[in-house]
């Protein structure tokens, strides 16, 4: 058997790990609050999941099935047989500004020093004033503190969100409490490593550079934002305890200083993925010339 085909048997098992919950709801026709996002505002697709890539510049031997994969090309090896291998320079040709927004943009955010401040209160934004406006809020699920309760939060903390994907999902009413104006043209200026959302967002990144990136990454990156999307409810406004999610009240002492704790595990976690999403992409570039 060909070295590679037992990681990409392995690759499959653990996307399949990973999607395991939101498959299951899936097949049942229900909704999931927590991981549709994974799959919606990441347009994610088990199948694409479940592809095992090496990265640049390996030969996979008898590699057919990659061989008709978008962006490889087959090579002849010295024994006679054939491989596969990333066509690094068709690549570049279709995708080489994708590259070189990742690398502006991780690169950027990983030499700021993170803030930890938020306590994830952009998710209380999103559904401020929303009852008192005669709108239904985001997500079929109940308001743990009601929407007065909800309003009161957003009313009595700073608000200061730096990510524009936030932002723009805030309510009208309070996108002026907002002390940052995040804007798209500003984000590779604005991003900061503290964020939970520019950490899920490298799972974004990884699948713009589709096949250059190697597997273990993709998926270490989806599993980062998996973790994070529940802390991210868990924060909110929402409850999730249909979920089994316990809540992090952010609106006391106990919840902020709990919420800071895993937004500094998420950061450090999601700051060891930017440096490996960073070589991948300073590798691309290198073959530029």
């Amino acid at each position: 058997m060909d070295g590679w085909r037992e990681p990409a048997a392995a690759h499959a098992r653990r996307a399949d790990a990973l999607t395991a919950v939101w498959r299951a709801a899936r097949d049942r026709g229900e909704k999931h609050a927590v991981e549709d996002f994974l799959f919606t505002y990441y347009p994610t697709r088990v199948s694409h999941l479940r592809r095992w890539h090496p990265g640049a510049g390996r030969v996979l031997p008898g590699a057919d099935d990659h061989a008709s994969w978008r962006w490889y090309r087959t090579v002849d090896l010295p024994d006679g047989g054939t491989g596969a291998t990333l066509d690094t320079a068709a690549f570049l040709a279709g995708r080489g500004d994708t590259v070189r927004y990742v690398r502006s943009l991780v690169g950027a955010t990983a030499g700021r020093t993170g803030t930890f401040g938020c306590f994830g209160l952009h998710e209380w934004a999103m559904v401020y004033r929303d009852a008192a406006a005669g709108r239904d809020h985001r997500h079929p699920l109940p308001l743990r503190l009601g929407a007065s309760g909800t309003d009161e939060v957003v009313e009595s903390h700073r608000v200061g969100c730096s990510h524009y994907d936030a932002f723009r999902f805030f309510t009208p009413e309070a996108r002026d409490a907002n002390e940052l104006r995040p804007t798209r043209e500003r984000q590779v200026a604005m991003e900061q490593p503290g964020c939970l959302h520019a950490n899920m967002d490298l799972y974004k990144w990884c699948q713009k550079l589709g096949p250059a990136v190697p597997g273990e990454l993709l998926l270490d990156s989806f599993e980062l934002a998996r973790d994070i999307r529940y802390t991210d409810m868990a924060a909110s406004p929402y409850d999730v305890s249909s979920y089994g999610v316990e809540p992090v009240a952010i609106e006391t002492a106990a919840g902020k200083a709990e919420y800071v704790r895993r937004q500094r595990a998420f950061a450090e976690r999601a700051q060891a993925l930017r440096a490996r999403l960073l070589d991948v992409c300073d590798a691309l570039l290198a073959a530029e010339g």
